[in-house]
């Protein structure tokens, strides 16, 4: 649905972003990652026709960013970074605006309006002033723009930015299931909300893609070693148990490597990629009576991946 083969984009001497491929199938919901400044906007203004590139190519539905961009804008719904509303209109009259900009027939403008209202779950404001709108029914009203005229791909950038907590967990739930009938490509810092609602992630890093992969994926390649939380008993009265568990975990067979975390009862235990030492370290804990509360296996984040990649990339060594 989506391909970028080579994207480069200059201001006059500075490089925003550097040969940038990846390519978004039909009915996928795509995080796009990176930190600020990594050349998330910029791309997706490209791929939205908002800006031209210096070099590569674009393809929406068969249809060129550069040669077809009309084509390809009546096929991509955007909503960008900041929303943009007229506040002294009603919902309602904005959308029916937007509609018209978008080509929608008049004939279909209501049921297209209505259809947008629904989906953005904007049914008890229809009516209301859009400035005196909370700011997640504004994010929603920018959201219920880009769909009044039924495109097949979303561009989110930024969705949930500025949002209470409350309204994060409703957009995200509302992008989950807007990917159920459209193909989505979500830009964002925010690393829960790619583990919440995107099915793959692209990373990309100083305007150059570091990777892609599901989440799952990117965790698989980059581990090189198994790691297990132990989690012991703390006695009440504070005092942290065991105090030469660390020595006595380092030193049993297949044991790479442990970190003591913030509570000092608790360890992440490091070994070889193939090897299970959780019977080893039950048996120790059994043993020596160190009063077993937890022992389970710990999967690298998303958070890890992230770090692991940018931090990499800029030299930094963790």
């Amino acid at each position: 649905m989506i391909e970028i083969h080579g994207l480069t984009k200059y201001y006059g001497h500075v490089e925003a972003l550097r040969d940038v491929s990846f390519s978004v199938a039909r009915g996928e919901v795509v995080g796009f990652l990176g930190p600020n400044a990594a050349g998330k906007t910029t791309t997706l203004r490209i791929l939205t026709g908002y800006l031209p590139a210096t070099s590569g190519a674009v393809t929406v539905a068969g249809f060129d960013v550069f040669e077809d961009s009309l084509e390809v804008r009546k096929r991509i719904g955007y909503l960008p970074e900041t929303v943009p509303l007229y506040p002294d209109m009603t919902v309602r009259s904005y959308l029916g605006y937007c509609a018209g900009l978008r080509g929608v027939a008049r004939g279909q403008r209501d049921a297209r309006i209505a259809d947008a209202v629904e989906k953005a779950r904007l049914g008890e404001v229809r009516d209301a002033i859009i400035g005196r709108l909370s700011k997640g029914f504004r994010q929603r009203v920018g959201l219920a723009q880009a769909l009044v005229h039924d495109p097949v791909v979303l561009v989110l950038d930024e969705p949930t930015i500025g949002l209470d907590p409350r309204q994060i967990i409703e957009t995200r739930s509302l992008i989950k299931d807007l990917g159920r009938d459209h193909t989505i490509i979500l830009s964002t810092h925010i690393l829960p909300e790619v583990s919440m609602t995107c099915s793959r992630v692209v990373i990309i890093h100083r305007g150059r893609i570091v990777a892609q992969d599901s989440a799952e994926g990117l965790a698989a390649r980059l581990v090189n070693s198994s790691r297990v939380l132990l989690r012991l008993l703390r006695p009440a009265g504070g005092a942290p148990p065991a105090g030469d568990a660390a020595a006595i975990i380092s030193s049993l067979p297949d044991v790479t490597g442990v970190r003591r975390q913030a509570d000092e009862s608790s360890f992440i235990v490091e070994s070889a990629r193939d090897a299970d030492i959780r019977e080893q370290l039950a048996r120790t804990a059994v043993e020596r009576d160190w009063g077993l509360v937890e022992l389970r296996p710990v999967e690298l984040s998303l958070e890890d991946v992230f770090l692991h990649l940018t931090m990499e990339e800029e030299g930094v060594t963790h």
